[in-house]
């Protein structure tokens, strides 16, 4: 009988058994492979709630390098003119002349106007304080106006001093009739404006029409300056003459030095350092004169980054600061790659700054290989 006449012969139970066979097999077959997947799925379960293997700071290697160390503080400026100050008039009379927000004014150059006659500047450190004539006595006052008349080309006393001459005298109608006014010889405090130098109106506070005595404007210096604050216990970071950087808002750099560094002016509770007081530490203000004016030409007013230096360290073997290993016994080593062995070479920390450290220790050289954490 053939397979095929044995099939056609089975009957109706024979089939079933058949199929049910079949099916008992697959679904057994699919119980396993679902086993299997149940135990794959556990078992990552599992290992998902077991902790981590510890680790600690993943490693590199950095090189022993020969160079300067910089430990440097970095504040915010301003790009400017300087501090303002008071122009003061000491006239008696009525302001019919003043100047323009901006104006710069030089030696010789009038101020403002008082009954229509002209206030110049003088430059001098010292305030004209009493009316200078033949018969005064010798005064430093006498030398300041001697100097201004010579560098505006009235002299003829010889070198300027304290001693009022009959040439002091006759110097004084020359200025007096280039300005248009009675030549009288004398001057008082009231007929110029002193000032260090070269000044820049920043601010007209007086009116046309006003007395002349008091307050008439604010001024500053000429020069372009920056201005930065400190906390006044670093003021040993902005000692006169020291040199700046200066980041521009352009990303330019360029350089500058310390003109001056005072204590900032303000109310007692604001400059109260003290413990317990409640108040902020006093502030320094530090005046910067730039090396090269013309770095910040077409720059207004401004915020520039300003950085001092505190402390240096030329010609110095340096590691990145994570290649230090503090040691159990005390004191720190670096760990050394030679020869594809590593050992620890005990080294005294010097200056830190820039994630770089100053290091000296016997048997460290310039060009070797260090570990250090990345």
């Amino acid at each position: 009988m053939t397979e095929e006449s044995e099939q056609q012969g089975a009957g109706p139970a024979a089939l079933r058994r058949r199929r049910r066979t079949r099916w008992t097999i697959v679904a057994v077959a699919g119980l396993a492979v679902v086993g299997i997947g149940a135990t794959v799925v556990l078992s990552s379960a599992l290992a998902d709630t077991e902790p981590p293997p510890p680790t600690g700071p993943e490693t590199a290697t950095a090189t022993v390098r020969k160079t300067d160390l910089a430990e440097t503080e970095t504040v915010t400026g301003d790009l400017g003119y300087g501090p303002r100050r008071p122009l003061s008039g000491r006239a008696d009379g009525t302001l019919t002349g003043l100047p323009e927000t901006g104006e710069v004014l030089e030696r010789g150059e009038q101020v403002y106007t008082v009954d229509a006659e002209p206030v110049v500047l003088f430059y001098g450190d010292l305030p004209l304080y009493r009316e200078l004539s033949s018969d005064v006595d010798n005064g430093p006052d006498v030398e300041l106006v001697e100097r201004n008349l010579a560098e505006l080309g009235f002299g003829g006393f010889g070198e300027p001093d304290e001693n009022v001459t009959w040439a002091t005298e006759r110097a004084l109608r020359n200025w007096q009739e280039s300005l248009g006014l009675e030549e009288t010889g004398e001057i008082g405090p009231g007929d110029v404006a002193v000032q260090p130098g070269a000044v820049r109106v920043a601010e007209v506070t007086a009116e046309l029409g006003a007395q002349a005595g008091g307050q008439l404007m604010q001024v500053t210096g000429n020069e372009r300056l920056v201005t930065a604050e400190l906390e006044l216990s670093k003021q040993d970071i902005a000692k006169p003459d020291s040199a700046v950087g200066i980041e521009l808002p352009d990303g330019g750099t360029t350089t500058g030095k310390v003109a001056s560094a005072s204590p900032k002016s303000g109310s007692d509770d604001e400059q109260q350092g003290a413990p317990g007081g409640g108040g902020q530490e006093a502030k320094l203000e530090v005046i910067i004169a730039l090396d090269q004016e013309q770095a910040a030409e077409g720059l207004g007013a401004v915020p520039v980054s300003v950085t001092f230096t505190s402390d240096t360290a030329e010609g110095v073997l340096v590691v990145p600061i994570g290649a230090l290993v503090a040691l159990r016994e005390g004191g720190h080593a670096v760990e050394v790659v030679e020869n594809g062995e590593n050992r620890l070479v005990e080294v005294r920390p010097g200056l830190f700054a820039n994630g770089q450290v100053e290091v000296t220790g016997d048997g460290l050289a310039e060009g070797m290989t260090v570990v250090t954490t990345s």
